[in-house]
Formats: C-alpha cells, sequence, structure tokens
C-alpha cells in the first residue's frame, strides 16, 4: 500500500510541491544566516517526495529559538495550509490516507529544526 500510495502523491502532489520546497531552500541558502532555514526546507522537500511509510518526530527542545523564528517566519501559515488540505482530503474515504500525510506535513512544518524523520 506505501508504494502505490507514494507513486500516487508523486504524481498529483509530491513532485510540485517538493520543487518548490527545493526552490525556497535555494532561495534561504544565498545567504548565510539562512543556510540552516535552507536545510529545513530541503528536510521538507524530501518528505513531500514520498511521504508513505515515514514518521516525523518532532523535538522543540533541541532547537527552540530557530523553531520560534520559523513560526514567525511562516511556519504557522505552513502548518495550517496542510492541516486544512488533510481535512479536505478526510472528507473522502479514498483520501484517507493523503490526509494522514498531509497532517504529517503540518507537523513538520510546525516545528522542523530538530524533528526526526525517518
Amino acid at each position: 500500500m506505501k508504494t502505490i500510495g507514494n507513486i500516487i502523491w508523486f504524481i498529483f502532489v509530491g513532485l510540485g510541491s517538493a520543487i518548490a520546497w527545493f526552490l525556497l531552500g535555494l532561495l534561504w541558502c544565498i545567504t548565510i544566516i539562512g543556510i540552516p532555514f535552507g536545510r529545513q526546507a530541503f528536510k521538507l522537500a524530501r518528505l513531500t517526495l514520498w511521504p508513505f511509510g515515514t514518521t516525523v518526530n518532532t523535538h522543540f527542545d533541541k532547537h527552540p529559538i530557530a523553531n520560534i523564528l520559523w513560526l514567525i517566519l511562516g511556519g504557522l501559515e505552513l502548518a495550517f495550509g496542510y492541516a486544512v488540505a488533510g481535512l479536505l482530503f478526510c472528507i473522502t474515504i479514498i483520501g484517507i490516507p493523503f490526509g494522514k500525510q498531509c497532517f504529517k506535513l503540518a507537523q513538520l512544518a510546525l516545528l522542523p529544526f530538530g524533528a526526526d524523520v525517518g
């Protein structure tokens, strides 16, 4: 199931989202100060390609200041967007697995610093 889910996700959502996250990461990495934020965008790009079969464990305690800056600079809006997409996917029975992946992405978009994706 996870292989089929990843293929469907990649075709309809993953490729476009991953390219957007990758380009955002490149923009952040232009400055030296933005490199840590760019690395987190690359982490999100990797997860958006193949989200089925992965887990996200957030650890706010590892980098609290960076996570707070991420929240201020747009992390809250990103997480809200993924949560809304997850709710829309969960309207139908077929979309529930994709909604769960959106909730996983919302969790990582909210607090990416110190998060383990595995």
